[in-house]
Order: C-alpha cells, then structure tokens, then sequence
C-alpha cells in the first residue's frame, strides 16, 4: 500500500471513530462515514467492506494508542504505580465523558457479535489489559512500590471494577467522587505498607 493509501485510511479510521464515539455502533451506516469522511462511497469501499471491518480496526488503533501511552511511560522511567496511575487517569476521562469514548459502541457491537468467543476483540482487549497490569504490579511488587500475593487476581478485578464502572457510566452516569473512590480503592489495595 502506497504512503497515499496508508494516510487515507488513518483519515477514515479517525473520521469513523468520531461518528462511532457519537452516534454507537448500531446507528452508523456507510453513509454516515462518507459523509463525515467527505469522500465518495467508493472510495470508502476500497479500504473497508462494511462498518463493522471499520469498526474493528478503530478498535486495533485505540488499543495502539493505549499501548503508546503506557510505552511512553516505560521511555520516560516512570515507576509501575506511575504507569499503573496514568492508565486509571486515562480510564477516568473516559468514564467522565460517556458522549466521546468508544465503550457504547463496543458494547453495541459485542451484542451483536458475541459468537466469537474469545477472539473477539473486546474479549482480546480486556485479556490484554489484565496482562499488562499484572506485569506493571508484579514490576511494582519486585521494586517495592505495591504489594501482592495474587497480581493476575488483582489485575483481573481491576478490569472487572473499571468495566462495571464504565455500564454504569453508560446507563444510569457516574459521579467523578465515585469514579475517584474506586480507582483509590485500587491503588491502596496495591500499596506496599512502611
């Protein structure tokens, strides 16, 4: 693929994640993306079979800016409970504005097609993000930062508390006093006593 092409379908998957974060995953067509895209039908058509194709790779390129923060951390020498802060930061903001995250349109999408099991990318995601915080947690345990005896157990719950926090931030909202009790709750249970 030319230079050309490649800059062209990063314009398309960032244009589509915007109509996606707006609007779900059920409620977009084609239409909607070569409209928001400004480009013919296709050409759209050339790159993506349908907004489900489309909606995968903005999904792949989230998880790629998600890996890119946490890579940055890593680069800058910053500690696990560093990193491990920085991702909550990061879920925070997307817990406190529902209206520009992916997470409905994921979840629409996830309803629709939850036949695929474990190689569904959500289900790929959340395996990924357990993996990295345990790591970061077993990386804080070995420098003294955190303590724990179970880190995929801990990783695994903190996924499961921020996945409960994001429904209810889809459903009924969320306050940020709450969004902030709980990501405190996770760092105490993590921190090493003096």
């Amino acid at each position: 693929m030319s230079e050309k092409s490649v800059q062209k379908k990063k314009y398309i998957l960032e244009t589509a994640r915007r109509v996606f974060m707006d609007k779900g995953f059920l409620a977009v067509t084609m239409k909607d993306i070569v409209d928001a895209c400004e480009i013919s039908r296709g050409g759209l058509y050339l790159y993506f079979a349908d907004t489900g194709e489309i909606f995968r790779e903005v999904l792949k390129l989230e998880e790629q800016e998600t890996d890119d923060i946490f890579e940055a951390g890593i680069a800058e020498g910053a500690g696990p409970s560093d990193i491990l802060a920085l991702f909550l930061k990061e879920q925070k903001k997307e817990l406190l504005n529902k209206k520009k995250g992916l997470s409905r349109a994921a979840y629409e999408y996830y309803f629709i097609h939850e036949k695929d099991g474990r190689s569904h990318p959500l289900r790929k995601q959340f395996d990924s993000a357990v993996t990295i915080i345990r790591k970061l947690i077993e990386a804080g345990v070995e420098s003294g930062e955190f303590y724990c005896e179970d880190a995929r157990g801990a990783a695994s719950n903190i996924m499961y508390v921020l996945e409960g926090l994001k429904i209810a931030s889809l459903t009924r909202g969320i306050t940020e006093a709450a969004v902030d009790r709980e990501i405190l709750y996770i760092m105490q249970g993590l921190v090493a006593d003096e």
